[in-house]
């Protein structure tokens, strides 16, 4: 990977010429590229309370906080006037946990609290029993447990008040029980499918093409770039014939891309780039506007008032266009050496890629974020 800053780009594009050697492309696992289908996670999202705050959670303008907790506690058998309520040690809040494939019942799961009022912490609170529910609407865990945030708040008699990190979103490790199983079914019609993470048909051939020599031929088969069906052999363990089929080893498929960043000028390049022989002509203009106030003051016996007279200079200067010739750069380090030599910063460097890229010139995809 190549990775360019703003204070020395020049001098990194140089050096990374001198540190990145050609390598060839090493194998990888199998569970690195593909995951098996079925076996996936599933997302948990619940509504719930949390309370103990120090005086930081919601007010009386946040009404579904109040209704929940007039409801919790008639479910308690506790009749409570709702006029009588102060709810700055209550909050509401969403909480969200992932399930894995395979979870049990007892499994314990972390989860993340997150405020939907108007809290300002929820730090040292204890968040209290949450139902949550996959995409099905169907309950698969009950979370419950004090709550740990990231950041922290001191505030003076005064009012000056100190905050450091997100004190509205804090986690509960371990704090979610797995309730109800998510069944799982992996073989279809005797057959498996592996899902690759990046599909592409030259990974998915080569994933077929090692299953087949482990395990014998017409084993594995790409039905298209992102998808393997894979047989599994009579009287075999399922769970010993995947564990098998994951330590496979398989060379992926480096692509030449590179990402420009423009909000933070940062551009990194991977893979296999290339770059064709090309001449390139940049050029730069810079205005420079100096202000420079006057302060206009009447005389002693003269009638007005004393303004400020803004006086504002402005100055153009065109550098004049710098024309390189960048030889033909088949390796990442000869694309360091050759951008290198034209001396821009990341932003001018990510127009100029932008005009390689659409004369040709840069055998790369170009992603800029």
């Amino acid at each position: 990977m190549l990775v360019r800053s703003l204070s020395a780009l020049s001098a990194m594009l140089l050096l990374a010429a001198v540190l990145l050697r050609p390598a060839p492309a090493s194998a990888e696992h199998l569970r690195d590229l593909a995951d098996v289908a079925g076996a996936r996670t599933n997302q948990l999202i619940g509504y719930g309370l949390v309370t103990g705050l120090a005086n930081t959670g919601d007010d009386m303008t946040v009404p579904f906080t109040g209704q929940s907790v007039l409801a919790m506690l008639r479910r308690l058998g506790v009749q409570a006037d709702p006029r009588l309520f102060r709810l700055r040690n209550v909050a509401a809040v969403m909480v969200t946990a992932t399930i894995p494939a395979f979870a049990r019942q007892g499994t314990r799961l972390d989860v993340t609290v997150s405020s939907i009022g108007n809290a300002r912490s929820i730090s040292g609170g204890v968040l209290l029993q949450t139902i949550l529910h996959g995409a099905d609407q169907r309950a698969y865990a009950v979370a419950q447990g004090p709550i740990t945030v990231g950041g922290f708040m001191a505030q003076g008699l005064s009012g000056t008040m100190v905050r450091s990190g997100t004190i509205t979103v804090g986690r509960v490790s371990e704090g979610a029980i797995v309730e109800r199983e998510i069944a799982v079914n992996l073989v279809t019609d005797g057959a498996l499918r592996l899902d690759l993470r990046m599909p592409g048909f030259t990974v998915a051939s080569r994933i077929a093409a090692a299953i087949n020599q482990r395990f014998g031929a017409s084993t594995a088969t790409a039905r298209d770039g992102g998808a393997v069906s894979v047989r599994v052999p009579e009287g075999t363990e399922m769970v010993d014939f995947v564990a098998a089929l994951e330590d496979l080893d398989v060379t992926p498929l480096r692509r030449a891309r590179v990402v420009i960043n423009e909000r933070t000028g940062t551009i990194v390049a991977g893979g296999d780039v290339r770059l064709s022989a090309v001449a390139v002509v940049h050029g730069n203009m810079t205005i420079v506007i100096n202000e420079t106030p006057a302060v206009s003051q009447p005389g002693a016996l003269a009638a007005g008032a004393t303004t400020v007279v803004p006086q504002s200079e402005v100055t153009a200067s065109d550098a004049p266009p710098r024309m390189a010739y960048i030889p033909s750069a088949p390796t990442l380090s000869d694309v360091a050496t050759a951008l290198g030599r034209l001396g821009l910063n990341p932003r001018e460097l990510a127009s100029v890629l932008e005009a390689l890229r659409g004369a040709g010139a840069l055998e790369a995809e170009l992603v800029i974020q």
